[in-house]
């Protein structure tokens, strides 16, 4: 998959870096888009975090998605990828993705690993799409007992 898909954001989308004042509407939209969603403080923790990058994506004044990472020695490490249900199949997941991607190459990126709950097939079509392969499985990896597929992308 061709990763520069940033530059291409629809007339009126951006991408920005999630600040304190973004903090309700991200939560409000981890909670309407997860089964087990993170808590607000979890979200300021990230905020806080030297590794943590949050990266928000809005339609128009909408807030559509966001997708946490961090990036550590050369790796980043997806911990989170959201989209409001009612804005799903539309990209807003593949361009964050993207800019997150074409971003951390900038600082020195070779690798991106994440998680994906087992029964998330339209992520991980999402994450075949880009070149993402099956690493293992995380056997009850998430709090309700369900398995996790661990997937890696090599640059």
């Amino acid at each position: 998959m061709q990763i520069n898909q940033t530059n291409t954001l629809p007339a009126g989308d951006r991408i920005t870096l999630m600040q304190r004042d973004d903090l309700v509407a991200v939560h409000q939209l981890e909670c309407a888009s997860q089964s087990d969603p993170w808590s607000s403080q979890h979200f300021v923790d990230e905020l806080e975090s030297r590794v943590a990058t949050i990266d928000l994506y809005w339609c128009g004044e909408r807030l559509a998605g966001f997708l946490c990472s961090w990036l550590i020695a050369g790796e980043l490490q997806i911990q989170n990828l959201a989209t409001l249900p009612q804005m799903r199949r539309r990209g807003i997941a593949a361009k964050l993705l993207a800019h997150a991607i074409e971003r951390s190459q900038e600082q020195g990126l070779t690798s991106v690993c994440l998680e994906v709950r087992v029964t998330n097939k339209p992520a991980i079509t999402l994450y075949e799409r880009f070149g993402f392969t099956l690493d293992g499985i995380r056997p009850s990896y998430y709090p309700d007992g369900e398995d996790a597929l661990l997937m890696t992308y090599q640059l």
